[in-house]
């Protein structure tokens, strides 16, 4: 749903910043790499500590290179199918660091197994997500559904969740109930999200094949 909205204002704010990098000789890629290495080091270094706030702040300066290179690409006139598989590949890497990120400090300090269960899951969940719709466009089936809970709006409910819960270190008090709020929500929407593309792609399959289709292909 944000990315109906949001993806659009973001693109036309980061559109000369993204002329910037052209100009000084920066490749899409490279963009690609050290967003999500920028990415995975606030998530694997600052939440399974605790810092939810710093940790947030690192990783909101890198998470914006998702929207950068595509915009450079297009800008350059170089999109290619490496370029899309390269940035849908390490979106995967970086989401799998931000909610494992959460299941360490819940398995560790945090202390809440499970609060540290429902952060798997929604890692899990989230790459399962991806997975339906890919492999569905990959069998030749429009997958024509957004979702309730898709990527933007599973990292916007986490990062807006911890950054605020990390408020709790500066001494602002009960804002930590935050996090684990945000993460059965994004549990739960995830979830429905992938109801929704499995029955989307089942009936799509059918029409696409006819009732004799319905069987299972390994």
């Amino acid at each position: 749903m944000l990315n109906k909205y949001a993806r659009a204002f973001f693109t036309r704010v980061l559109t000369p910043f993204a002329a910037f990098l052209l100009r000084r000789g920066v490749s899409p890629d490279a963009v690609t790499l050290i967003g999500t290495a920028g990415v995975v080091a606030g998530a694997l270094v600052f939440f399974p500590r605790g810092e939810f706030f710093w940790g947030t702040i690192v990783i909101t300066l890198f998470v914006f290179s998702d929207l950068v290179d595509g915009n450079m690409a297009r800008q350059a006139g170089i999109s290619s199918r490496w370029g899309a598989f390269l940035d849908s590949t390490l979106d995967r890497v970086a989401d799998g660091a931000i909610f494992g990120g959460f299941a360490l400090w819940y398995a560790g300090n945090g202390d809440d197994n499970v609060l540290c269960a429902v952060a798997l899951f929604c890692l899990a969940a989230g790459q399962v997500v991806s997975y339906t719709k890919a492999r569905g466009e990959a069998i030749g089936l429009p997958v024509a559904v957004n979702g309730l809970v898709e990527r933007a709006e599973r990292l916007v409910i986490s990062l807006v969740a911890a950054g605020l819960a990390g408020l709790h270190a500066f001494g602002v008090p009960g804002i930590q109930v935050l996090l684990p709020i945000a993460l059965w929500v994004v549990a739960v929407g995830s979830l429905v999200t992938l109801i929704q593309r499995v029955v989307t792609v089942r009936r799509e399959a059918i029409e696409a094949d006819g009732p004799a289709g319905q069987g299972a292909a390994s």
